[in-house]
């Protein structure tokens, strides 16, 4: 093998990941079939290694499959331009802000069910956590 390529398993090294994120990520369309060998390994270069790393650091954003898929897409194909990929972008950082809000909400219940908890002294009967987590949601 030439120094210019590498097996699955250099390939996964290089970019952090497991041989079986790797399947996963050519199995969803993802990273491109490689070439393969005489004797039928795979033969990968430095395109896959940036391609994985790009897919790998999207993942680390929060973007869905769907979402890399478009962005790949974007890069794959030609006479696309940078305001297609802001707007991804925007549209997933709502999302993430929505995110940020529901869990801050969460957090503010929380605290507000641990504040009313007597502590260790009372009855689990009288506890104001396990009572708040059999009211239903509205």
């Amino acid at each position: 093998m030439k120094a210019t390529t590498c097996s699955i398993g250099q390939l996964a090294k290089q970019a952090s990941c497991k041989v079986e994120t790797v399947h996963y990520y050519e199995k969803t369309g993802l990273m491109p079939k490689p070439p393969r060998t005489d004797g039928g390994h795979r033969i990968y270069a430095l395109p896959h290694v940036k391609r994985l790393n790009f897919i790998r650091r999207s993942r680390e954003l929060g973007f869905s499959i769907e979402q890399i898929k478009e962005l790949l897409k974007l890069i794959d194909e030609p006479n696309h331009c940078c305001g297609e990929v802001k707007t991804i972008a925007m549209l997933h950082a709502k999302k993430v802000q929505q995110k940020i809000d529901d869990l801050q909400r969460l957090k503010m219940a929380l605290n507000n069910m641990v504040n009313q908890c007597k502590g260790s002294d009372s009855s689990i009967e009288d506890c104001p956590i396990i009572d708040a987590l059999y009211v239903e949601s509205r």
